[in-house]
């Protein structure tokens, strides 16, 4: 059973910059399905508790866990009488009192990598499987049961590291780490993993990296999210102890490589999408697909369809 889940956020943010001076990007506010204001980290927080998870640690740079904290907390008892008639506010303040007594913080006092945020948690995790999320990715599900439920109820059937995967065409596999495997289910498709490389040129990929059954020019990538066993710290403490780095870090996507060949790794299809909020364009797509998909759809379709283009003044 899946109990714990780690969600990264330590890293800086600079795509975001000047508005990172503001305010840290996974505290960025959106409009989630639901139609509520809440800030990016509290929508994925959400989605673990939703599926089970009963503890949450928070990976974040030393002194920044105070934003955090203030966001994570109930109204107080001089703020009810405001929200007396507004019975969603009062249940946001019972979740957010509820995430408050599940989240520890850890801090990543360098800035050495992905995969060194993640061996932050090796303590806390403990001996037992653990769900990895992205401090900046929103995952919205095409079905009733979220992106994270699907994940974990593949780790409670394989019982093996399971990584969310997606199909991605060709010209945008750069972005992801990206793998290869044989399939063993159909529905979700399940691929036991056999190569995994972290954002691969075209050339490589149709090398090493196409996987049967899958049309042509298109790969399976990360989703953003895993179940990893505690396989995974044991080999990122080996590659801190001997500095195995890529790009002058240490690399999660080398890590879970290694433990696909030790372990075995399996790749679960997600039915759902994946929206990094973490770059301007990011934020803006996941701005607009929650509110095409979310409480008010119907509004903004009728918002764009009344609105006319204005017209263009020719100046003389």
């Amino acid at each position: 059973m899946v109990k714990k889940a780690i969600i990264t956020a330590a890293g800086k943010g600079t795509r975001l910059y000047p508005g990172t001076n503001a305010v840290q990007k996974e505290l960025f506010p959106l409009v989630d399905l639901d139609g509520i204001a809440k800030p990016t980290i509290q929508i994925i927080a959400e989605q673990a508790l939703t599926a089970g998870i009963q503890e949450i640690a928070i990976v974040v740079q030393p002194g920044e866990e105070s934003a955090f904290q203030s966001h994570f907390q109930g109204l107080s008892e001089r703020s009810k009488p405001s929200f007396a008639n507004k019975r969603w506010g009062l249940k946001q303040s019972d979740m957010l009192d509820r995430l408050k007594h599940c989240i520890t913080y850890i801090h990543q006092n360098r800035q050495e990598g992905y995969g060194h945020a993640v061996h932050c948690a090796k303590e806390w995790v403990g001996d037992e499987p653990v769900l990895l999320m992205l401090g900046d990715h929103v995952y919205i599900s095409h079905l009733e049961s979220s992106c994270v439920h699907q994940l974990i109820s593949g780790f409670e059937r394989y019982q093996q590291s399971i990584y969310a995967v997606k199909r991605t065409p060709a010209d945008r596999i750069y972005l992801f780490g990206t793998v290869t495997g044989s399939l063993v289910d159909k529905d979700p498709a399940a691929y036991q993993l056999s190569k995994i490389v972290e954002k691969p040129d075209v050339t490589y990929a149709r090398q090493h990296l196409e996987t049967p059954g899958l049309p042509e020019g298109w790969y399976l990538t990360f989703f953003g999210m895993h179940v990893l066993t505690p396989m995974i710290f044991t080999i990122l403490t080996e590659h801190i102890k001997k500095n195995i780095r890529d790009k002058g870090e240490i690399q999660l996507t080398t890590a879970q490589a290694e433990l696909c060949d030790r372990e075995g790794a399996v790749g679960l299809e997600i039915k759902g999408d994946r929206l990094d909020m973490g770059t301007p364009l990011g934020y803006l797509e996941t701005m607009f697909t929650l509110a095409l998909q979310g409480a008010f759809s119907h509004d903004i379709q009728s918002m764009f369809q009344h609105t006319k283009k204005p017209g263009l003044t020719r100046q003389h």
